[in-house]
């Protein structure tokens, strides 16, 4: 990807382009990891001067952006187990929350002024709070609206009903210049099912996933080594659970595992797990949050982890061998994702349904780690064009073209 100092509007002597990127983030770490690598590319390549990211994660700030990358927090929210939300913020009702979301976007976009917004997953954001600016900037006109979807996003018939209750159709049809998939056709069609407008499909650009790159360098361990990462941690207790269990029953099991909790599982079940941790002597190691993990995954010698959709990328960018344990619950998005992988030989996915969630299981999976075809040999490299199409793309939209210099 090449960089380059001209601005898309030095022609006319005006200011740098700008973008701002939305992502509710009520829950994980997928939404703003997405946002960031896309923010880095727009700015990296010169496409716009300068991005703003608007998160909802409450980790966002143990994160380090690249120059011309910002960040504004929005104050969080969080799901319980029955799927209602509540305010991270104990001293504030979820009203007054969503109140003060909409208020913080609505002045920065407002006063920031981009010409492009690139909305993730959600078309009229957590309980609608985009709705409001999505109908200023859609009259003003001078602001090109992306709707940002990962390659899949659930069932479709589950998908289907969400959207309607949402408004989420309607929003898609008035709203959106372009609808962006991370993800090419060929694996999945995250609009299955959805009452789309043939106009609305004939916006679909189906940009390839995301590939990922050392960001920051990080030491990695010397001897060879598996990574074990749940992302987030949220919901990986029982995948972490699993692995120890592995280890702990086959004292022969090899080669060391280097764990990485997310910033997510925490409090006593992350101190049982380093109870049990410190009782391997060695052949399991943790971290609770390491926001550098791109360089742990091009050092491991194979990956347990689960389906998320920038673990995912990163297993293919870094050509990992990868046994994925997708959750199940309360979206089927990682199972369909792990699986349609598996059908293309990208990786192994230990399916709770077909092979059963057993220590045993676990064990003879990550002895056949080593055995795996790479995901290169699946052809795993023509599906990583993403970043280079939304750049391209944000360049047609704008009607920016970079430099000579800059190819």
């Amino acid at each position: 990807m090449g960089s380059s100092a001209l601005t898309t509007r030095s022609q006319v002597g005006q200011r740098p382009r700008r973008a701002v990127l939305y992502s509710h983030d009520t829950f994980g770490l997928g939404h703003l990891r997405r946002s960031r690598a896309l923010a880095s590319a727009l700015t990296q390549s010169g496409t716009v001067g300068s991005a703003i990211i608007l998160t909802g994660s409450p980790v966002a700030g143990r994160f380090t952006f690249p120059a011309g990358v910002d960040h504004v927090r929005l104050p969080g929210v969080k799901k319980l187990a029955d799927g209602t939300y509540i305010s991270q913020n104990s001293g504030m009702d979820l009203e007054t929350t969503t109140s003060l979301r909409e208020g913080l976007i609505n002045s920065t976009i407002a006063h920031y002024e981009p010409d492009l917004l690139i909305v993730d997953k959600e078309p009229t954001g957590f309980r609608g709070e985009m709705l409001p600016i999505l109908e200023k900037l859609n009259a003003a006109g001078r602001t090109q609206i992306i709707l940002g979807l990962r390659d899949v996003l659930d069932k479709p018939e589950v998908l289907a009903n969400e959207w309607d209750r949402k408004g989420a159709i309607e929003a898609t049809e008035r709203f959106y210049n372009e609808l962006w998939v991370y993800g090419p056709k060929s694996v999945y069609d995250p609009t299955k099912g959805l009452p789309l407008s043939q106009a609305a499909r004939d916006r679909i650009v189906w940009t390839g996933y995301l590939r990922r790159a050392i960001i920051d360098p990080a030491d990695v361990p010397d001897r060879p080594y598996i990574l074990v990462t749940p992302g987030g941690g949220g919901d990986g207790e029982a995948m972490v659970d699993l692995v120890l269990k592995a280890y702990e029953q086959d004292p022969t099991l090899g080669p060391q595992a280097v764990l990485v909790y997310g910033p997510f599982l925490s409090g006593d079940t992350r101190d049982a797990f380093e109870t049990r941790v410190a009782a391997l002597g060695g052949r399991v190691t943790a971290t609770g949050f390491d926001s550098r993990i791109e360089a742990l995954f091009a050092g491991a010698q194979g990956v347990i982890c689960m389906g998320g959709y920038n673990t995912f990328c990163e297993v293919l960018s870094f050509d990992q061998r990868a046994v994925i344990v997708p959750r199940t619950k309360p979206r089927l998005e990682q199972w369909i994702r792990a699986n349609r992988a598996e059908e293309l030989g990208l990786v192994r996915n230990l399916d709770e349904f077909r092979d059963g969630l057993t220590t045993e299981s676990m064990i003879a999976a990550i002895r056949g780690l080593p055995h795996q075809q790479r995901p290169s040999q699946a052809g795993a490299d023509g599906l990583l064009d993403g970043l280079d199409v939304v750049i391209e793309r944000a360049q047609r939209l704008m009607g920016a073209q970079l430099s000579d210099a800059a190819e």
